[in-house]
């Protein structure tokens, strides 16, 4: 059949990015107390079009991802993203794959157990001899305020806030070790159920645990650079504030995110 992507383009403009966005499809990942979990994930997949080249075979996206939608680790994603760049014959693929991760999660007094989701993403660049590699998480917590708890004589305003870490892949971790880390940050981590003898106990808990924003990125950032060396890696942390019409805001980062060698 006529291949009409591949007909002669005389424009000559080269596109940095082209293919699927936004297939929603399964996938298996990994899960440190189960071994794996299997959640739904948001795919973008691209790569590049040199300027001769009409179009690409969309296609071409779907056969490779689908060839590892049941293994989507860390380790393995660029080598899915390799497998797209020879597939498209591209100097660079991109790929993104967004996906709520659940844990299950006790209530801190009844043991009340329920099932806690996460936002993760994996986004990934596999050039010829280089690639990038980056895993976000974002955690919802509570904070509390230490200013309003200084100057008022009854209580303190408190919010639900959301912690997002993002890091290029340096040594081996757990989605579950890092939820931990914003979670002992935080004034008190969230949860799905609780009894009243719980809700007692994270109201009392997070008014003795006041944290800004400020606070939250530090803690975080300290807490992740004793998980080992990473290449770069950012904190930023966000208020949804109760009494204020705006929202809190705070942001870290270290390192450079850099390109590295696959040889």
């Amino acid at each position: 059949m006529v291949d009409v992507q591949s007909f002669n383009d005389e424009r000559n403009i080269p596109l940095e990015k082209v293919g699927v966005k936004n297939l929603r499809y399964p996938v298996t990942v990994l899960d440190k107390a189960h071994g794996e979990q299997h959640t739904v994930a948001t795919v973008n997949l691209f790569a590049n079009l040199p300027h001769h080249y009409k179009g690409t075979h969309m296609s071409r996206f779907i056969e490779v991802f689908n060839d590892h939608y049941t293994d989507i680790q860390m380790p393995t994603f660029l080598t899915m993203l390799e497998e797209v760049r020879v597939a498209l014959e591209a100097e660079t693929a991109y790929g993104e794959v967004r996906f709520p991760y659940f844990l299950e999660k006790a209530a801190p007094v009844s043991g009340q157990k329920g099932m806690m989701s996460y936002s993760c993403w994996f986004v990934g660049e596999r050039g010829v001899h280089a690639k990038r590699f980056v895993v976000g998480i974002e955690v919802p917590v509570t904070t509390l305020c230490p200013c309003s708890k200084e100057i008022s004589s009854r209580g303190a305003h408190n919010q639900r806030g959301y912690v997002r870490v993002q890091l290029q892949l340096g040594p081996f971790f757990w989605i579950e070790d890092i939820i931990e880390i914003v979670e002992a940050a935080a004034s008190s981590g969230l949860y799905t159920l609780l009894k009243r003898e719980d809700e007692r106990f994270v109201t009392e808990q997070a008014y003795d645990r006041p944290v800004f924003v400020e606070d939250l990125v530090r803690d975080v950032c300290v807490s992740i650079e004793d998980l080992g060396y990473f290449p770069w890696f950012s904190v930023e942390a966000e208020n949804m504030e109760s009494i204020h019409n705006h929202d809190a805001y705070a942001y870290v980062e270290r390192g450079v995110k850099a390109w590295q060698s696959s040889e």
